[in-house]
């Protein structure tokens, strides 16, 4: 965080003083909404969570050395009282974005923010410091704490911006302003809260219409080969820039194969030369991902060969997304339970699938571990029938299907497209996910589990690899 003093910080959110002292301490960051990260010199913002209110820790975050607390009323500590928290969050971001010299890249999509996230993250660094998002922070509160990580050094900030609805995006572009958009995808994600595809593009394209014009460095990197994302080259004043597998794309993918372990690798073409990738992450749907971040990086001056081997060497950096565990008795597990919709439960069947070729010859199996993909509206049978179905047509050995109706949905798919019998089983729960897993799982197996966030199957995978202790990036509002 840029350091600041509590009066900066009441002019920046307009707020008034309560219990401040005479000589406060400065504000050096960071800026946090759990009392339990509180340091000295941070800010706590108190939030209202799900469960509790974060006023009621702002005493706990200041004796933890927190300089101050943005709140909604008195706490009995030193705090700047705002009528809204979160809108405060935001006018300090806009603040600190404009105090900054870093160039702000900004991305969406319906699927692959957060891995897309994470490649440019890694090849960005490679250029200079970089600030990115832990997670999935793509929200009005999300977002601003980001941005807020920002230091006075900070060369580039990579943000995901994510939307429930028409002017989301405008909105977090108004406190962040891109200079170069990446938009990846129109899918079905949030549907049900959309409509349709039309409506979603026109959400996912309110990124490019915030870019600075072509001659004040405003770049848009659109996907080629998704016809509603490439149509929004109309809708913005940037220069446009393409990637994807179409021969028109500036940057893109020819070659595209599988490794026998199901790892992406492609030659890699820029308009200003070519190499090979071989990923470490897994699953086909990776190289879209990867060419949005090459034709970001290719933006700030990046050779194609630096490109290649930062996607080559990339890791994983967010949890529960394609992240693989091999168990040291040969079952290996994939724990890509943090979210889920249609798009990216094909993608990871596919990359079951793939992995599964490797071991079938040994007599390993594929397991898909799924539960309910949530927010799909009127669409939820349709597309969850279809997912079974799929799961069959790639020969995936088991499916065990987790939860209630949607799940059945995905167990009548699959036991309506072909002669499966007991190859899928319909479960009440993660508990009997696991009882059923730990008795059936032999060595050469291979797991994917997958569900919407809201499920929480995650805890599928966590007790399967023996991490059951381990917890979501996401922070408390406490």
């Amino acid at each position: 965080m840029i350091p600041l003093s509590v009066a900066e910080l009441i002019t920046v959110v307009r707020g008034e003083p309560h219990d401040i002292p005479e000589s406060p301490p400065r504000i050096t960051g960071p800026v946090v909404i759990d009392s339990r990260l509180a340091e000295p010199g941070s800010l706590f913002a108190a939030l209202p969570g799900a469960r509790v209110d974060g006023h009621d820790y702002a005493a706990t975050a200041v004796a933890a050395g927190a300089a101050v607390v943005l709140a909604t009323r008195p706490v009995g500590a030193p705090a700047v009282v705002v009528d809204d928290v979160t809108a405060a969050l935001g006018a300090l971001a806009r603040h600190t974005v404009r105090s900054l010299g870093a160039t702000v890249v900004a991305l969406t999509g319906s699927a692959g923010k957060t891995s897309t996230k994470d490649l440019i993250a890694q090849l960005l660094q490679r250029a200079g410091p970089t600030v990115w998002p832990a997670g999935s922070f793509n929200n009005e509160i999300g977002l601003p704490l980001t941005a807020l990580r920002a230091a006075e050094d900070t060369r580039y900030l990579v943000l995901e911006m994510g939307a429930r609805g028409i002017g989301h995006i405008r909105y977090l572009t108004s406190l962040t302003p891109p200079r170069i958009g990446a938009v990846l995808n129109v899918g079905t994600a949030h549907i049900g809260e959309f409509g349709d595809r039309e409506t979603i593009a026109e959400a996912k394209g309110e990124l490019v219409e915030a870019l600075p014009p072509a001659d004040e460095g405003g770049v848009a990197v659109l996907n080629a080969d998704d016809p509603l994302v490439r149509a929004m080259a109309a809708r913005t004043r940037a220069r446009v820039v393409l990637f994807g597998e179409s021969e028109e794309a500036a940057v893109r993918a020819e070659r595209i194969r599988l490794t026998p372990e199901g790892r992406p690798a492609f030659s890699l073409s820029t308009p200003t030369g070519c190499a090979d990738v071989t990923m470490r992450l897994y699953g086909e749907h990776h190289v879209s991902n990867a060419l949005a971040a090459a034709a970001v990086a290719h933006e700030v001056g990046m050779s194609a060969e630096a490109i290649a081997e930062t996607l080559t060497a990339a890791d994983p950096l967010s949890k529960w997304r394609m992240e693989v565990t091999e168990r040291a008795d040969g079952v290996t597990i994939v724990n890509d339970a943090y979210n889920a919709n249609p798009d990216s439960m094909r993608a990871a069947l596919r990359a079951l699938a793939a992995m599964g070729e490797s071991t079938r010859a040994k007599g390993g199996r594929t397991w898909a571990v799924l539960g309910q993909m949530a927010e799909l509206g009127d669409d939820a049978f349709a597309e969850h029938d279809a997912v079974g179905r799929l799961a069959v047509r790639l020969n995936v050995s088991r499916l065990v299907s987790v939860g209630g109706q949607e799940a059945a949905w995905l167990d009548m798919g699959a036991k309506n497209e072909g002669s499966w019998g007991e190859e899928s089983v319909h479960v009440s729960d993660a508990g009997a996910a696991v009882r059923l897993l730990r008795d059936e799982l032999r060595p050469g197996d291979v797991v994917l589990v997958k569900a919407s966030r809201s499920v929480g199957l995650e805890d599928v995978a966590l007790r399967l690899t023996g991490d059951a202790d381990g917890a979501d990036g996401e922070v408390a509002a406490r």
